[in-house]
């Protein structure tokens, strides 16, 4: 079909929203895997109909599942997500060491290039890949050698959240980790190194100027531009015009510059999104309206993007994973609330409409533009 697939993960389950090119009238096909969360729901930029999904749950653990079929079908493929060699410790909240246990797989990032290769940011915090669609899993165990002993959880976990591979230079991957703060690679993941300069954590950290232990909250790149990043921390909306070497405030005027998603436009690579939140105590937007800000220079002069969103008594958050972007132009916006709230818009966030209110709470929203 051409048009746009949406996917979304819940608490209790995944969603698959599907329009034609015209954005007007919506199917919602789910829930798949009802009852259990699905942290992560992603596509092949190659091979639109291989779908991955994170499917997670207290009692019964971590399942990876495969669709190739454009999400009407799965199968539960690898789901063996061992440590190399001897793990070690990482620190705890008091200062303490604490063994690495895995736990659960917070993103799947498939291959800008191969369709069977797929990356997967586990809980503790690793970096794994596959080669086999999802059959086999293997770490790049030298992610954590870039001081992971300092390496401390956030308040949702020890998770490795951002995967970004980059589209010029396939040995340069980024990623992201709460509470360890930004990492890259420059030959295909065997070595790793922080880049962390210029991140401030004034009231999380002993040393607000070390070099890792960032709660960094998401990280996006515009693929025409590899070098140029943009960043959502824990307090502070960053900026980095030299692959992560050094970074820069462009938190400007908006009204918090807490928050967890960040997303930059699809065809305009100074077009960025944030959703600002009102404290890490308070997740829910200032004043409890619900704004979408965008800033068409790249940071520091923000405007609230409101037609269609709720401004009053609005107490819903927007996680980390759960903004993205169609490639039809005007492109679309898409983003989903812990409230259960799927919105999206036709006209790069100019107007909003509800694709769906009701759903579990929206832990991560992905797009596909189809052919």
């Amino acid at each position: 079909m051409y048009g746009v697939r949406v996917l979304v993960g819940t608490r209790k389950g995944a969603f698959i929203l599907t329009t034609d090119t015209q954005r007007e009238n919506w199917k919602i096909n789910g829930p798949h895997f009802a009852g259990w969360e699905i942290y992560h729901l992603k596509g092949s930029p190659i091979n639109p109909d291989r779908l991955y999904a994170s499917q997670s749950s207290g009692w019964f653990g971590q399942v990876i599942q495969r669709s190739d079929d454009g999400g009407i079908s799965w199968t539960p493929v690898g789901n063996k997500f061992v440590y190399e060699g001897s793990p070690g410790t990482h620190q705890w909240f008091d200062g303490s060491q604490r063994p690495w246990e895995f736990k659960r797989v917070w993103k799947l990032e498939p291959s800008l290039t191969n369709p069977e290769v797929v990356y997967a940011g586990v809980e503790d915090a690793a970096l794994f890949h596959s080669s086999d669609g999802g059959q086999t899993w293997q770490e790049f165990e030298g992610l954590r050698q870039a001081k992971g002993h300092l390496w401390s959880p956030g308040a949702g976990g020890m998770c490795l959240h951002t995967i970004i591979q980059d589209p010029v230079d396939p040995e340069r991957i980024y990623t992201a980790i709460s509470a360890a703060g930004a990492f890259r690679t420059d030959d295909g993941g065997q070595t790793w190194k922080p880049v962390n300069h210029g991140l401030q954590s004034n009231y999380e950290l002993p040393d607000p100027n070390a070099e890792v232990g960032h709660c960094v909250h998401s990280i996006t790149m515009h693929p025409a531009r590899p070098n140029v990043l943009f960043m959502q921390k824990h307090w502070d909306v960053m900026r980095s015009d030299d692959a992560g070497e050094s970074w820069y405030e462009v938190s400007g005027n908006l009204p918090s510059d807490f928050g967890f998603t960040i997303a930059v436009h699809a065809h305009e690579p100074e077009t960025i999104y944030v959703v600002p939140i009102k404290s890490d105590s308070e997740h829910y937007p200032p004043e409890g309206k619900l704004r979408v800000y965008r800033s068409r220079t790249g940071g520091n002069e923000w405007e609230p993007l409101t037609v269609g969103l709720p401004q009053s008594n609005c107490y819903v958050n927007v996680l980390r994973s759960a903004m993205a972007f169609d490639y039809l132009d005007p492109c679309g916006v898409y983003f989903g609330t812990t409230g259960g709230q799927v919105y999206a818009s036709a006209d790069a966030g100019d107007r909003w409409t509800p694709l769906v209110l009701t759903l579990p709470p929206v832990l991560s929203v992905e797009v596909q533009t189809l052919p």
